[in-house]
């Protein structure tokens, strides 16, 4: 087996592995080129060994580099309320980065 980390960043949670690419949320403050470090993680896969955290593993870290930041499809909120007739349309696109995985430290 080859060695994993479960990772949280953005509210959710990524299964990473080595040299592996990510789509996350939009780091504030981080421009591509720029190494990452995550630190929330949850779990820790190493061959037969399993390390679990309760909720985050102490001194593990995931570190990475950020390779692209884009933005996704836009999305369509529509308000409507019954009776009064009153709507609203608006639409939304979330900004996303792409994260190439360098190391896991367990």
């Amino acid at each position: 087996m080859s060695k994993y980390a479960v990772i949280e960043t953005g509210g959710r949670q990524y299964r990473v592995e080595k040299n592996e690419e990510i789509t996350i949320e939009k780091l504030p403050g981080h421009q591509p080129g720029d190494s990452v470090t995550f630190d929330r993680v949850l779990m820790v896969r190493d061959g037969k060994k399993l390390k679990v955290g309760q909720p985050f593993l102490d001194g593990a870290e995931v570190k990475g580099k950020i390779s692209d930041v884009f933005r996704g499809d836009k999305i369509t909120v529509f308000f409507y309320k019954r009776k009064t007739r009153r709507q609203r349309k608006m639409g939304h696109r979330q900004t996303y980065m792409k994260a190439q995985i360098e190391e896991i430290k367990a």
